[in-house]
């Protein structure tokens, strides 16, 4: 039952990485120093922990997205260069238009063939074959495209503020967890710290218990029993102090690892912790607004980049505008001489495009069927999110109200089983009491110490949630 006790108190994050510090050469190792209450390794994590730094990457990330999706509402300009080798000019087949107009001059003129009869017009004249173009052909060109209006881009240079808001709200979601741990971890290690105070002054008192019978037993007022039964008692305690001593060292590797510092540096923990700090200023303060939850404010902002994709899909079915524009020079040459001199024609056109659409075979409702849906689906979520902090709330309340009463009783009874130990120390040590008296007493000491200081951490947490519930953690 003891053990189970003991390791409530120091539950949490005990058993990362010991092993591998360890294993570690100390001389290849710089050991900074570090003295901090428990806001300076909150701002700590916020700069080292690895999930705050990959959610502040987020932000960066989105941050660039951001910067695409502005980029479609700027022109776009492009440059090209090119030439063309024909080692074989392209044929083309064309009607025989040419002997017609010679027949034409030679009937208008009179003219007789070998028989002295005037030339007549053939019937048919035939095809002729012939090539257009040059062996070798270059073009140089500058191209520029602009949307005028395109309702989708619109929406989307609409919503890169709050979607930079949406990861920004992120990251504060990140440090209030990475937060919430490590005040737990913090005074868990503080919880356990006097911890070791009491089982230390357990051990003063055990000590000198055991001298004192030791005394007595070679004056002949005790046994050797008497003796024996406070060494085991002793070494017990000494042994309970090693076994604590060596999970709160675990503990503060986990509160380094959680707050990205290395294990190696030496961390000393500036806070103290009494029963007024943890009943100071939450009780009588407890009202609360759904606003104040990182969450909730999270989920709002989800829902209004729900907003956005509905409006982008309704606007998609309006028209886009768009200007195109080409500025070009060509040439032709039957020799690669570009860099001579020839000629170089001009080719420019601009182009306004308005593309209207028609049918897309019900692409366009379905997905705003599906974006409307997404909307509803989040305030759901926002519904049973209000509903979870309310329950989380209450629940908090009673917890810390429970745990604030169990304090104040386990602190009362410690300070009277304390003060049934000193009567009976001082029964026996005029030779009143027995060895089994005193031995009981120091027993139910030590059960009330560990009581109580279970219940100085359970009361912590108890506040450390209901601060949390509240959306009032500092």
């Amino acid at each position: 039952m003891m053990r189970a006790k003991n390791k409530r108190v120091v539950g949490l994050y005990v058993f990362l990485l010991p092993a591998i510090v360890m294993a570690q050469p100390k001389d290849s190792v710089k050991i900074t120093h570090h003295e901090m209450s428990v806001q300076q390794a909150i701002e700590y994590a916020k700069k080292n922990n690895v999930q705050v730094k990959n959610a502040l990457l987020d932000v960066k990330y989105q941050e660039q997205v951001n910067r695409e999706v502005t980029s479609n509402a700027y022109p776009h300009i492009n440059a090209s260069l090119g030439t063309t080798y024909n080692p074989n000019v392209a044929t083309q087949v064309l009607p025989n238009f040419i002997s017609p107009a010679t027949y034409q001059v030679l009937i208008d003129e009179g003219v007789k063939d070998g028989s002295g009869n005037p030339i007549q017009m053939p019937s048919d004249f035939g095809f002729v074959a012939a090539q257009f173009g040059t062996k070798y052909s270059a073009t140089a060109a500058v191209s520029l495209s602009q949307i005028l209006f395109d309702g989708q881009v619109f929406v989307g240079l609409q919503a890169r503020e709050v979607t930079l808001q949406f990861s920004r709200k992120n990251v504060e979601i990140t440090e209030e967890m990475i937060k919430t741990n490590i005040y737990k971890i913090y005074y868990q290690l503080v919880v356990g710290k006097t911890q070791v105070e009491f089982l230390d002054a357990n051990i003063v008192l055990l000590e000198k218990l055991m001298r004192d019978t030791r005394i007595m037993y070679q004056n002949g007022f005790a046994e050797q029993l008497d003796v024996d039964k406070a060494n085991v008692q002793l070494t017990n305690l000494q042994t309970e102090k090693r076994k604590i001593l060596n999970t709160i060292s675990n503990g503060y590797y986990g509160l380094k690892v959680l707050m990205g510092m290395p294990v190696a540096d030496e961390l000393v923990l500036t806070d103290t912790l009494s029963d007024e700090q943890v009943k100071d200023g939450v009780l009588g303060n407890d009202a609360y607004k759904y606003e104040d939850r990182k969450e909730y404010q999270y989920a709002q902002i989800g829902k209004s980049l729900n907003e956005y994709n509905i409006r982008r899909y309704k606007l998609s079915q309006i028209p886009t505008v768009t200007l195109n524009g080409q500025y070009a020079k060509n040439a032709q040459r039957n020799q690669w001489n570009f860099f001579g001199s020839g000629d170089w024609f001009t080719i420019s056109n601009v182009n306004l495009n308005v593309s209207i659409p028609i049918f897309n075979g019900f692409y366009t409702k379905s997905k705003i069927a599906q974006a409307k849906i997404d909307l509803q689906k989040t305030e759901n979520q926002i519904t049973a999110l209000q509903l979870s902090i309310d329950n989380e709330v209450a629940s908090a309340k009673n917890v810390f109200q429970s745990a604030i009463s169990s304090l104040d009783f386990q602190k009362r009874n410690m300070e009277l089983a304390e003060k049934v130990y000193q009567q009976t120390k001082k029964k026996y040590e005029v030779g009143m009491g027995s060895q089994t008296e005193i031995t009981a007493a120091q027993t139910d000491l030590k059960a009330a110490q560990t009581n109580y200081i279970t219940a100085l951490y359970d009361a912590v947490i108890a506040k450390i949630d209901f601060l949390k519930a509240t959306g009032k953690l500092q």
